[in-house]
């Protein structure tokens, strides 16, 4: 591993700290040791948060934003089994709205200078003969068109499908992007990390730092962990990453436990003792 100071930004997904508007965001960012932000656009689009109020916050308080993320219409999490029904572009019955919340994201994120912009797809077929596959790719290219009108691309979440089912239709979607998310692959039981990001690699424009274990249940969800203490190969992560992909940033992202800013911090330093010192994880 290089010892050099590395040039990634490490920043913090801004759901992820559970923030009550933009002063309460910038002040937990700034708890978490970090400069950087992945910030969620549905807040804003909502009407929840004002647009420029928020840039001047964390302008002011020196955090840059580095990315931004939408979430779909409808989208249950509680299952695995629910959120495959529900989420992405898949159900029919949010596409018209979800396309129109896009199409409002997209401005927002050109306003505030974003340039790259994460979603989840929503579980892709396997199959090319599958009904709904050409339907879920001519959505995502609507989705993709739609942000590249304002100079912004997209990046999909890894974890709803096996590496190479999303490889596929990344091969059939020109300048969409990864989001690479190891504890994903874990969560949802949808293949080993290392492995994914092997097959990946090319398309990945940002990685969520995330920890999990498997579950031994097939169909369950497996458990979210604070980074290092779960399944991922961290030294190994990084050492593919490091070497397929010196430049993308890093966002923390914590989704499960009551010590978020605790849980980011210790993410932190899990980073900078691999990507710095070349320290075990472990």
């Amino acid at each position: 591993m290089p010892k050099e100071e590395s040039m990634r930004r490490i920043g913090v997904c801004s759901w992820s700290l559970l923030p009550e508007g933009p002063e309460d965001l910038a002040r937990k960012v700034q708890g978490c040791g970090l400069t950087s932000v992945q910030l969620a656009l549905d807040p804003i689009r909502e009407g929840y948060w004002d647009a420029v109020t928020t840039q001047r916050i964390l302008r002011d308080a020196r955090i840059t934003i580095a990315s931004g993320m939408i979430g779909m219409f409808g989208e249950d999490y509680s299952t695995i089994e629910s959120i495959q029904k529900t989420g992405g572009v898949a159900p029919d019955q949010h596409w018209p709205q979800n396309l129109h919340a896009a199409q409002a994201s997209a401005r927002i994120a050109s306003d505030l200078g974003i340039r790259l912009v994460t979603l989840h797809a929503g579980f892709l077929p396997d199959e090319r003969t599958d009904p709904r596959y050409g339907t879920m790719i001519e959505r995502l290219r609507a989705l993709a068109d739609t942000f590249a009108e304002h100079g912004i691309a997209v990046a999909l979440e890894t974890g709803q499908e096996t590496a190479a089912t999303l490889e596929t239709v990344l091969s059939e979607l020109a300048d969409v992007g990864v989001n690479f998310d190891p504890a994903n692959m874990l969560l949802y039981g949808s293949g080993d990390p290392i492995d994914s990001i092997e097959r990946l690699w090319a398309w990945v424009r940002q990685v969520h730092i995330k920890d999990a274990r498997t579950s031994r249940v097939s169909g369950e969800w497996g458990q979210e962990v604070r980074a290092g203490e779960g399944e991922v190969d961290w030294i190994e992560f990084f050492r593919v990453l490091e070497a397929r992909v010196p430049e993308c940033d890093l966002m923390i992202e914590r989704e499960a436990g009551l010590e978020r800013i605790e849980d980011v911090r210790a993410a932190s330093d899990l980073i900078r003792r691999i990507t710095q010192t070349g320290e075990q994880a472990r």
